[in-house]
């Protein structure tokens, strides 16, 4: 009998391993024609994650607007915007479909736009602005080179 028991523990825990290794780190990808990984959304979650994107670019229009006008305060407010706390709640059926790298990038994306307002506040510097805008906007850049996002097809 406890071998048994050991046995049905050992099968669960290796689904369970398996499970999440699928659903926290891989993902929902397929490779795509183009090279790039494709992300297999619902039409409301690939509505979702575009509609995010469009704010980070509105954003990043924002930003790069308020530096050359030098209008500190503009910069911060943009770059606010999109920053961690202004995150929307992320549809728990899509954490499980996109993949660890993709949230990682993500997540520290709306981190360099809250360090981008933090130092826009505190140093007033336009050209340091314009550079973190530079290096988050690699972020954006890696990002549409490694994914491409596609609507599942319902039958």
């Amino acid at each position: 009998m406890c071998k048994l028991s050991w046995s049905i523990s050992a099968v669960l825990l290796i689904a369970l391993i398996a499970m999440s290794y699928k659903f926290i780190v891989v993902g929902s990808v397929e490779p795509s024609d183009d090279g790039r990984q494709l992300l297999v959304l619902e039409p409301t979650e690939r509505n979702f994650v575009l509609a995010e994107m469009r704010t980070f670019l509105s954003s990043v229009q924002a930003i790069t607007d308020g530096i050359s006008k030098e209008d500190m305060t503009q910069v911060a407010e943009a770059a606010l915007m999109v920053g961690n706390q202004a995150q929307k709640i992320m549809p728990g059926s899509l954490i499980g479909k996109l993949p660890l790298p993709f949230k990682k990038l993500g997540g520290d994306t709306h981190n360099k736009f809250d360090e981008l307002a933090l130092n826009a506040e505190q140093l007033g510097d336009p050209d340091h602005s314009l550079r973190q805008l530079t290096e988050l906007l690699n972020n954006c850049v890696e990002c549409h080179s490694i994914y491409k996002i596609d609507a599942a097809q319902i039958n």
